[in-house]
């Protein structure tokens, strides 16, 4: 269970590595990472569904971290010092749907929000913060506060992104709903901040964030 818990995650990068940055490589990508996933959640299908606490703090957790992503890149100094590269890449976005078509924007805004957002909680906050723990995913428990562990992890998630600091905070919060509420909670989040993002993305042509 422990490799199909960070299966997904792992597909995902390998698959970002040898296939083009393309909307179309990324809906295939999305394809063969929601198919894993499908298969970790059904061969669990005795967990419980989340609490409604667990839904109100991924949901509210979730938009602050979206709020979090996009409000400081009003200013100049942060996306001077706090993201790496160009925080808009020169050309047109692939995922534009002027560019690549409305099917494949959809395609990505699905894989932004309902498959690398629950990967990502699965490999970062359930088996590496736990493996970090004690070498061995299954022995450690997510709901107990290890300060080396939660460090590690918020830094490993933000050095993913290229607006780091963005990912610190994004990591901090997620981790912290997965501890004190529950790991559905943080995936509940996860979600919700990528597909309000998708959703100002595409509503106001800033690409960039994709």
């Amino acid at each position: 269970m422990q490799a199909l818990m960070i299966a997904p995650y792992l597909a995902w990068m390998a698959l970002m590595l040898v296939l083009p940055s393309t909307a179309w490589a990324y809906a295939a990508r999305s394809a063969v990472v929601g198919i894993l996933l499908i298969v970790f959640f059904a061969l669990g299908s005795k967990r419980k569904m989340p609490s409604w606490s667990s839904v109100a703090w991924g949901i509210g957790g979730g938009l602050l971290v979206c709020l979090l992503w996009i409000w400081p890149e009003n200013f100049e100094v942060y996306r001077k010092l706090f993201i790496l590269g160009e925080a808009a890449p020169a050309g047109p976005s692939p995922y534009d749907p002027a560019v690549c078509g409305w099917a494949l924007t959809i395609a990505k805004l699905i894989g932004s929000a309902f498959v690398i957002a629950p990967a990502e909680e699965l490999f970062f906050r359930s088996f590496l913060y736990r493996w970090i723990q004690g070498g061995d995913a299954s022995g450690a428990r997510i709901d107990r506060f290890d300060l080396t562990a939660f460090l590690w992890t918020v830094a490993l998630f933000a050095l993913e992104h290229n607006r780091y600091l963005a990912g610190a905070m994004a990591g901090a919060i997620y981790g912290l709903l997965a501890i004190r509420k529950s790991l559905a909670a943080a995936i509940i989040a996860h979600i919700v901040t990528n597909l309000a993002l998708a959703i100002y993305v595409i509503r106001l042509s800033a690409w960039s964030f994709w």
